[in-house]
């Protein structure tokens, strides 16, 4: 593969890749880092990439392998948990940003559900490729989809009752 095949195929990728590894990491330069570790990875192996149908699900299978890698790492583990807190905060605060608390209940969902919800609702991705991606069953995708989508529902719902009846007082 030359070096204009390489950055016509996979380089391309590279803000998607960035978009998915963030929501795994939820820091920008480790997500960076993440990316960039594993387009190296690609570019050592860019005679072997040929042999991938869909590069762009090796790649982000590639991109969520490197990102739990990494959340095994204390260092990581730590900033993981700071940022969990911070999300914590956002209940505290007054509704003045629906968007942020969205993303805050996206974010404590469980990891398969998170990640179903990104890839068809950020991403737009059909079932059938987020089910090759994650190695899921597109019936289980389904099934996440719908619970993950269910529980931001009754997050909003909550959010929205307790903050009418704060406005009725």
């Amino acid at each position: 593969m030359t070096q204009q095949t390489f950055k016509d195929t996979v380089f391309i990728l590279k803000d998607e890749m960035y978009r998915f590894a963030k929501r795994f990491v939820m820091s920008s330069d480790e997500a960076e880092d993440v990316v960039q570790d594993v387009m190296i990875r690609f570019w050592q192996k860019k005679d072997e990439l040929g042999q991938f149908g869909n590069l762009k699900s090796y790649a982000l299978k590639a991109v969520r392998n490197e990102c739990l890698n990494r959340l095994k790492h204390h260092d990581v583990k730590l900033g993981f948990a700071d940022m969990q807190l911070h999300r914590s905060e956002l209940y505290s605060m007054e509704v003045n940003n629906l968007k942020e608390h969205i993303i805050g209940f996206i974010n404590q969902l469980p990891e398969k559900q998170k990640m179903v919800i990104h890839f068809k609702d950020v991403e737009e991705y059909e079932i059938s490729e987020i089910a090759e991606m994650m190695e899921m069953e597109e019936n289980a995708v389904r099934v996440n989809l719908m619970r993950a989508r269910q529980k931001v529902k009754e997050q909003i719902s909550q959010l929205m009752s307790y903050e009418q009846r704060q406005i009725s007082k």
